[in-house]
């Protein structure tokens, strides 16, 4: 087994556009980057709140 090239991942997008129509992708997109969005910020809270319990100061981007 190796590793998955370009035109594998066409053939995987092109079936799933066929499968679940462009409108559903999208929203199925916007979805998973809520969630990545809401995650990263539970992760950087833990780490502020780890930090600020230490006594250490943490820099914010």
């Amino acid at each position: 087994m190796g590793r998955i090239g370009t035109s594998e991942l066409l053939v995987i997008l092109l079936i799933a556009i066929v499968l679940f129509g462009g409108s559903r992708i999208s929203g199925l997109g916007k979805a998973l980057g809520t969630s990545l969005r809401e995650f990263r910020s539970e992760l950087n809270k833990g780490a502020e709140e780890k930090h600020e319990s230490s006594g250490t100061a943490i820099a914010k981007k």
